[in-house]
């Protein structure tokens, strides 16, 4: 049975990832997910140097009670939703604590110091230890390739939302996420998206198996 309240108020999630991957996006669905439920959801975003390249963070603050500002305290993050692996580094040295829970996309993008060989991108293996050691509780998907396998990459960031929700933590499902996607795109896009939410799900109930 899907939850109905929040394990803390205000529940406080971050969704991280570099430009073009569909943070915005994520943090609008989820978002508007719980104000269909009347929670109230302040959201604050930042952008790094470059729209398509650079960091990009979406605070969202979750209550029953109260709007609440749009910057989330240092070290009070709840989740960490990272859609690409350094960011999710980035975002727990500053806003996490050992409690923070983290669900972090494995598909690198490659800052364009690495590509240009003046820096060096970590393997999975580091990422992951790096990431063990700031918080108990961290999961890792694959949710760029399972997108591309689906047929657009960009849907990884619906892939995450649906993992978020299994995850659990928070008031959202399937039901909340079809309901705010069918406002506003075309019916073939719907039947794209609810697919990717699903393969997000079956992802962390595959792990948990």
């Amino acid at each position: 049975m899907q939850q109905t309240t929040l394990l803390s108020d205000p529940y406080n999630v971050i969704i991280t990832g570099v430009g073009g991957q569909g943070n915005v996006m994520a943090s609008r669905v989820l978002g508007n997910m719980l104000s269909e439920q009347g929670f109230e959801v302040t959201i604050g975003e930042t952008f790094g140097a470059s729209q398509r390249g650079g960091s990009v963070m979406s605070h969202l603050r979750i209550s029953r009670q109260t709007a609440w500002s749009p910057q989330i305290p240092k070290a009070k993050a709840h989740v960490v939703v990272a859609l690409e692996p350094i960011e999710a580094l980035r975002v727990l040295m500053v806003f996490g604590n050992p409690r923070t829970r983290v669900l972090c996309n494995t598909r690198p993008i490659q800052p364009v110091a690495v590509i240009c060989g003046d820096a060096a991108y970590p393997d999975g293996t580091e990422i992951r230890r790096a990431i063990g050691e700031l918080t108990s509780d961290a999961r890792f998907v694959d949710a760029t390739d399972a997108a591309v396998r689906l047929g657009n990459p960009i849907l990884g960031n619906i892939m995450m939302i649906g993992a978020l929700a299994a995850m659990g933590g928070l008031p959202i499902g399937r039901a909340d996420f079809k309901v705010v996607i069918s406002r506003t795109m075309d019916a073939d896009k719907v039947t794209a998206n609810l697919a990717a939410y699903d393969m997000g799900v079956d992802m962390i109930g595959a792990k948990e198996q």
